[in-house]
């Protein structure tokens, strides 16, 4: 099943690099795209349990779902993501 997200905090490749990384591990989850235009991460899925298991793995590394809170913790945690991106390109 493909789905659509959009999050918060995307800003440049490393932050895509290191959540097509993240999402990419997760069980039952492929096809990981992110487009820094639209901040949409798009992913195929086994279920919907997947998606909430993608949800909660963005808000984890910084990049909550457009409408849920954007704290001072999460953006601090998106620019962490965002470091590591680019190290590991």
């Amino acid at each position: 099943m493909k789905s659509s997200l959009y999050i918060q905090n995307l800003k440049c490749g490393g932050c895509a690099n290191t959540i097509v990384t993240q999402l990419s591990r997760l069980d039952g989850i492929s096809e990981v795209d992110v487009n820094k235009d639209t901040d949409e991460v798009s992913f195929n899925s086994v279920s919907e349990i997947e998606i909430e298991s993608v949800k909660q793995k963005l808000s984890d590394l910084g990049y909550p779902i457009v409408g849920d809170a954007n704290s001072l913790p999460k953006k601090a945690k998106s620019f962490v993501s965002c470091a590591v991106g680019r190290l590991t390109k």
